[in-house]
């Protein structure tokens, strides 16, 4: 089976210019291009998700790991989730602090009788773990945080991305994997730091089956306004219809349209078990890229008012 990758650092409204898509742009294509050629020597889908959820959660300019925003409380909380499509396993951590890759916690979780933990539980196993203490606040978070504060929080959410000059109002930052590796295998991962300004104790769509789903038939990880995935139960939805027979292309956009009549503000991307990509929004811009086995692609100048986009197996 000649392996797939999809890859998304979050949705928005617009890159402002030409230097801030060529910034995301490279960063997506340089994981994408690492994480590839790890999963066409071999390596299982589950591996290359939380590999490249990894190196998402890495880049300070996405909203997961460091860089992610702020709570209300000036607090980082953040959730992130793993889903093995061949077992059909779910596993994931809510709001977990001082922690570098909350996808490790994901990981070590599918092996873990109780599959998904939130904050106090998901504290203690990083200290059963014995994983470091880390901080993941970034100088530009602080800033954006403290800006906020002085206007009392008025906005809803927190930057996409962690850069001003970059990004006009996109407000939506989640980070996410789909794999389909060598022995037919899919595997799905996300990871955010939340939306930003959110209440203490508030839970994203990304430690959920609606965030992130995968089965043996596709895998689906979904970004923007958590709300709204949570109410279109967006990712379980486009691989259930895959399951039931609908081309992934056709799931995608039934799903976005959806979406859009229900006035949805989300993205996802997705690929099946041919090694069909697919890839919808209802939001302006969606950071994605994509290897096709031939060639990286991306999504970041596909601003055309079309809901979906796929490439055939």
């Amino acid at each position: 089976m000649q392996p797939k990758l999809i890859i998304h650092g979050g949705a928005g409204s617009s890159l402002k210019g030409k230097g801030g898509v060529e910034a995301v742009r490279r960063s997506l294509h340089e994981i994408v291009a690492q994480i590839y050629t790890q999963l066409a020597a071999g390596l299982s889908a589950t591996e290359a998700v939380v590999r490249g959820c990894q190196l998402l959660e890495d880049e300070p300019r996405f909203n997961a790991g460091t860089g992610s925003v702020l709570q209300s409380d000036g607090q980082i909380r953040m959730s992130a989730a793993l889903m093995d499509g061949n077992l059909q396993r779910f596993s994931g951590v809510i709001n977990v602090a001082r922690i570098k890759n909350p996808i490790m916690l994901a990981q070590y979780l599918q092996t873990s009788e109780d599959r998904v933990l939130s904050d106090y539980g998901a504290m203690e196993l990083v200290r059963e773990l014995g994983l470091p203490s880390y901080d993941p606040l970034t100088e530009i978070r602080l800033q954006e945080w403290l800006q906020e504060r002085e206007g009392n929080f008025s906005r809803e959410m927190a930057g996409v991305i962690a850069e001003a000059e970059l990004i006009d109002t996109a407000r939506r930052g989640t980070i996410g994997v789909v794999a389909l590796d060598m022995q037919g295998r899919i595997a799905a991962g996300t990871s955010t730091g939340g939306k930003g300004f959110e209440r203490i104790g508030r839970v994203s769509d990304s430690a959920m089956p609606a965030g992130n789903y995968a089965t043996a038939q596709a895998g689906v990880s979904c970004t923007g306004i958590g709300e709204d995935i949570i109410n279109e139960c967006l990712a379980a939805r486009i691989v259930i219809r895959v399951a039931d027979g609908m081309p992934l292309a056709a799931a995608f956009e039934k799903s976005m349209q959806e979406a859009q009549q229900n006035q949805r503000d989300l993205g996802a991307i997705g690929l099946d078990a041919t090694g069909a990509i697919a890839w919808g929004k209802t939001s302006e811009v969606l950071l994605a890229a994509y290897h096709t086995g031939e060639a990286i692609g991306d999504t970041l100048e596909w601003q055309n008012g079309a809901l979906t986009g796929s490439l055939l197996g």
